[in-house]
């Protein structure tokens, strides 16, 4: 994992993570009996860097460095599928409606019918995954929502994502068209309400089609760390890859510019509203 920006959380009590832009298959990893074309959906590329552009040093960015099929910061650490595994796990289980659809802790699908592996996972190289990757990146991201919050009594946590601009037929919408950006906060339990609202008309004022928790409403990241009535507020970004990148060619277009510069936008008036989002009073306006 990397950190960019660390030392912002002096000056913001924003902290930014990105857990599933990371592009690279392990080395030593089990291959994987995907085609490159498949592994390549299943990641968020260049979320990590469209963030850390617009955010521009105002903030910190926890960015994962492990692709997100070989482990899902994103899942609960126990959301695995026995199916993957080649002897049986020690402890207690507990595959959720994700890992049935083929993308839990540990991804079993690539697209719909496309394995990821041709054989089963050890015991071992599964638990070497959670103790390299899954374990330190949510430790890192508690110690710097516990510093933002320690400086600024709150702390602002935002997860981001990107979303196929179709959902396919491991997805909840599968066939459906998807808006510009989906935020999500679990139906309300992970951020005060009045940020949620806030940003989506931030985002719907520069011009984007905006969704509150459909198709997404988050995961593991703002489930774990998102707690509003500790000031601990947490919410999900998902961005529609239609925005930035032509998904056939997998390659970004020109209007990534423009999605930054929109986000850049974004980013400072959420640094500036902020403190009036989160006490006694009516919201402040978007622009």
């Amino acid at each position: 994992l990397r950190v960019i920006n660390a030392s912002a959380v002096a000056t913001s009590p924003l902290v930014f993570d990105s857990p599933h832009s990371w592009p690279h298959w392990p080395a030593d990893a089990p291959p994987t009996a995907a085609r490159p074309e498949a592994l390549r959906t299943t990641f968020d590329a260049w979320v990590d860097e469209i963030w850390a552009e617009a955010i521009g040093g105002t903030a910190p960015l926890l960015a994962a460095q492990f692709h997100r099929a070989y482990i899902d910061a994103n899942r609960a650490r126990d959301d695995i599928d026995p199916a993957l595994l080649a002897e049986p796990w020690p402890e207690p289980l507990q595959p959720g409606d994700r890992s049935r659809r083929g993308f839990g802790l540990i991804r079993r699908l690539a697209l719909p019918e496309v394995p990821m592996y041709a054989r089963p996972l050890a015991v071992s190289d599964v638990r070497g995954r959670i103790e390299r990757c899954y374990d330190p990146y949510h430790a890192e991201l508690t110690a710097l929502l516990g510093a933002a919050q320690a400086r600024h009594g709150v702390a602002l946590h935002v997860d981001c994502h990107s979303m196929k601009s179709v959902g396919n037929a491991m997805n909840l919408d599968g066939g459906l068209p998807r808006p510009d950006i989906v935020l999500g906060d679990l139906g309300g339990r992970t951020a005060d309400a009045r940020l949620v609202r806030w940003m989506a008309d931030a985002l719907a004022a520069l011009g984007y089609r905006v969704q509150v928790n459909h198709p997404y409403s988050g995961e593991e990241l703002i489930r774990r760390h998102g707690r509003p009535a500790l000031g601990r507020h947490s919410v999900q970004i998902e961005l529609n890859r239609a925005l930035y990148m032509d998904e056939p060619q997998f390659r970004r277009t020109p209007a990534c510019a423009q999605l930054i510069a929109d986000l850049g936008i974004f980013v400072n008036r959420l640094q500036r509203a902020w403190p009036l989002l989160l006490v006694a009073g009516p919201a402040p306006p978007t622009g």
